[in-house]
C-alpha cells in the first residue's frame, strides 16, 4: 500500500484575475514542482480546496496527475462538509490516477466521534485500491480528534494520518502509538521537519515547498541521513523563510506572492482572499534577497 514519502508540498491552486480557476497556471507550477518534490498534497488548504466546486476539484486532480506524468504521486484532500461529496471526490481521485486520498474531518457543524467515524468509513468503503489518510487540521476542520478516535479510525480501515495540530507531543504520541506498517504518520508542516525525523517521520507537507522545494529538499535529505546538525541549520533557515511568509496576510498568501517574485508564476487566489498587496510583495522580496535564497 503507497505511503507518503519525502517533500510533499500542499500545493496551491493558482487562480485567474476573475476567479476561474487557472489551468494553464496549474500546469506550470506542476512541472515546476515534479522533478523537486517527492508528491503533491493538493485540493488542501493551500489549495483552495473548500472554496471550489466538485467539477473544479475534479479538474484539478486530473490536470495534476496528467502534468506530473507518473513522476510524482498526488494526494487528493478530498474533505467536505459532507459524506456523499465527499465519496464522490475519492471515488474520482481513485480513478484519476491519484495515489491516495485523505480529508479532514466534516466541518462547519461540530461533530461526535460516531459522525466522523460513519464519515471515515464512508471514504474508505469508496475506494478500493488507494489508502485514505486522516488530516487532522482542529484549525480547519473547527474540533480536536482524541487519540482514541484516530484508533477508532484506524480499526475502520484509515492508513494513516497528516498531523497538522503543530503539537510535537502529539506527533510524538502517533508515532508511539498508531505507526506500524499498516498506519502511515506525515507532518502537516516544514516548521517542525527536524523534530518530527528525530521520532522516525518520513514524510512532510511544506506550504514554503511550493516556491521554494530545492531548501525542503536539502532538510528532508539531511534528516534521513542522520545529520542533525546540518539539518537543525537548514531548519533554521526554513523557519526564518516561514517567518517571512507573515509579511503578507496569510502564509497561503505569501506563497502566491513567493512564487511571482521568484518568477515561477503569477496567479491569484479566490476570493474571499485577497492577494498580497505590491509593497507586501516588495517585503518579501527584499527579505528573500537578503537571506539569498532570490
Amino acid at each position: 500500500m503507497f505511503k507518503m514519502k519525502g517533500v510533499n508540498p500542499p500545493m496551491l491552486t493558482p487562480f485567474l484575475e476573475n476567479g476561474e480557476v487557472d489551468y494553464e497556471g496549474l500546469k506550470t507550477l506542476v512541472s515546476f514542482l515534479r522533478d523537486k518534490v517527492d508528491g503533491v498534497f493538493i485540493t488542501g488548504s493551500y489549495g483552495c480546496g473548500a472554496l471550489m466546486s466538485l467539477e473544479e476539484r475534479k479538474k484539478v486532480t486530473e490536470v495534476t496527475v496528467k502534468t506530473a506524468g507518473g513522476k510524482i504521486p498526488a494526494i487528493v484532500m478530498v474533505g467536505t462538509t459532507n459524506n456523499r461529496e465527499a465519496v464522490e471526490l475519492a471515488r474520482h481521485a481513485e480513478t484519476a490516477g491519484a495515489k491516495a486520498v485523505a480529508a479532514v474531518g466534516p466541518y462547519y457543524f461540530t461533530h461526535n466521534e460516531d459522525s466522523i467515524c460513519y464519515f471515515f468509513e464512508d471514504l474508505v468503503k469508496s475506494v478500493k485500491n488507494i489508502p485514505v489518510y486522516v488530516y487532522n487540521n482542529p484549525k480547519f476542520q473547527g474540533y480536536p480528534m482524541s487519540l482514541n478516535l484516530l484508533k477508532k479510525l484506524k480499526s475502520l480501515g484509515v492508513s494513516g494520518v497528516k498531523d497538522a495540530t503543530f503539537d510535537i507531543l502529539t506527533l510524538a504520541t502517533y508515532q508511539r502509538v498508531l505507526k506500524d506498517e499498516n498506519f502511515d504518520i506525515a507532518l502537516g508542516t516544514e516548521a517542525m521537519w527536524l523534530s518530527a525525523r528525530a521520532l522516525g517521520t518520513e514524510a512532510f507537507i511544506p506550504g514554503l515547498g511550493n516556491a521554494f522545494p530545492e531548501i525542503c529538499q536539502k532538510m528532508y535529505k539531511e534528516g534521513m541521513a542522520g545529520d542533525y546538525e546540518a539539518c537543525r541549520r537548514t531548519q533554521f533557515e526554513v523557519n526564518k523563510m516561514r517567518d517571512v511568509m507573515y509579511l503578507a496576510k496569510s502564509t497561503q498568501l505569501a506563497i502566491y506572492a513567493m512564487l511571482e517574485v521568484r518568477g515561477v508564476l503569477k496567479s491569484y487566489p479566490r476570493a474571499s482572499f485577497i492577494p498580497a498587496t505590491d509593497a507586501e510583495k516588495k517585503a518579501i522580496q527584499e527579505e528573500l534577497i537578503k537571506m539569498g535564497v532570490l
